[in-house]
């Protein structure tokens, strides 16, 4: 009996541990089916995008490039005529002026009173001359009814001829001293800007000894370079297709402040240097370009159609050369080396490595290498 009790108990022992085995394992696949239920697929690869421009054909202006100087046409300094004191200063120093404005005076006294010394030595002279006319007058037909004697005639005839030869003298020197007066003024020879004034009021000036200022002439103003005498044919040949024009950059400045013209090219190279001295004239009405100030001019040679363009900003730099990202096939980064011509703007001509119609990188550069698929995005043009 008690061999059954053992017997039945382990029997009942082993039914429950089956029991609980068969449900933890339902459990768990229950677990394991509900996880890879709810699993998100694997994600895809992430491909750049990249800002496309096409590439272009137009025409480019072609420009020669040289450092340069500004030059006045004209730089003279200010000086008394007449000796004198001088008694005022009726322009402020460094102000612009116009040709015929008044600039300084010297003490007009002495030269008024020589002017009417002198108008009143022409009055004596006139009136000599009057009464000596007169004289001939009567000596000539005293001389024709024979009661002057030829002798007498003569003399009369002389004393006329001496009293014009007076007049005209001393009407000479009424000019003289009116000229001298006129000096006392010292006006601008032409429209300019003034300088430091060098003479105080009161300063006992001499005849062109005493420097009162100095005065440039701005509006045209000179800007001299020194071409190389490799640019010089192609200076030349433009030159004989019509005038240059220049423009004139300032320090800093991208686009031209002024233009004007090729007016000047000397007529020999310098041995030591290789270059040739030239100048343009170019329109200052502002008054932006100061004698002696660097500047960079471009001379406008020749026009250059069919250049294929393409923004500076994406050409990258290798041990190789200059190179540019282009979209390849598959929509794949695929780089070529270029070889680059004249820029215009912000644009660079490509002379070799691309074809019309190509589709350049012009963003994320740094983050695309050859082979890299990319998404390329068209920029949209400038509004």
């Amino acid at each position: 009996m008690r061999k059954w009790k053992i017997a039945l108990g382990t029997a009942v022992a082993l039914g429950a541990i089956s029991v609980a085995s068969v449900h933890l394992l339902d459990m768990g696949n229950l677990s394991l089916n509900a996880g890879t239920a709810g699993a998100a697929p694997a994600p895809a690869a992430f491909v750049m995008p990249v800002p496309v421009v096409s590439v272009v054909r137009k025409t480019i202006p072609i420009y020669l490039d040289y450092a340069a100087r500004t030059e006045p046409i004209r730089s003279i300094t200010l000086q008394a005529r007449i000796p004198g004191y001088l008694q005022e200063q009726t322009a402020a120093d460094g102000v612009d002026v116009r040709q015929g404005d008044l600039l300084y005076k010297i003490s007009p006294d002495d030269f008024q009173a020589a002017l009417d010394q002198a108008k009143a030595q022409v009055q004596r002279d006139m009136a000599t001359l009057d009464y000596a006319r007169s004289n001939l007058g009567r000596g000539t037909e005293l001389a024709k009814s024979g009661y002057l004697a030829k002798d007498g005639f003569d003399q009369r005839t002389s004393t006329l001829r001496e009293a014009q030869a007076s007049l005209a003298l001393n009407q000479a020197a009424v000019r003289t001293a009116e000229l001298n007066l006129s000096y006392a003024e010292i006006r601008a020879p032409f429209g300019g800007r003034l300088g430091r004034n060098q003479a105080s009021v009161g300063t006992l000036v001499s005849v062109a000894g005493t420097v009162l200022n100095t005065l440039v002439q701005l509006d045209p103003i000179y800007v001299t370079f020194n071409p190389s005498e490799t640019d010089l044919a192609e200076i030349e040949q433009a030159r004989a297709n019509g005038p240059i024009e220049v423009e004139v950059l300032l320090p800093g400045q991208t686009e031209a402040s002024q233009k004007g013209e090729l007016t000047f090219i000397d007529n020999s190279v310098d041995r030591s240097t290789g270059t040739i001295t030239a100048r343009a004239t170019i329109g200052n009405g502002k008054f932006t370009l100061l004698p002696g100030q660097y500047v960079r001019v471009r001379l406008h040679v020749r026009q250059q159609p069919d250049a294929l363009m393409v923004p500076q900003t994406a050409l990258g730099s290798s041990q190789l050369g200059k190179y540019l990202y282009v979209v390849g096939k598959g929509n794949t980064v695929d780089q070529r080396l270029v070889s680059l011509g004249p820029t215009s703007g912000g644009q660079v001509a490509i002379l070799s490595g691309v074809a019309e119609g190509d589709q350049i990188i012009t963003g994320n550069l740094q983050k695309i290498g050859p082979g890299m698929p990319v998404s390329p995005m068209p920029e949209k043009p400038a509004t």
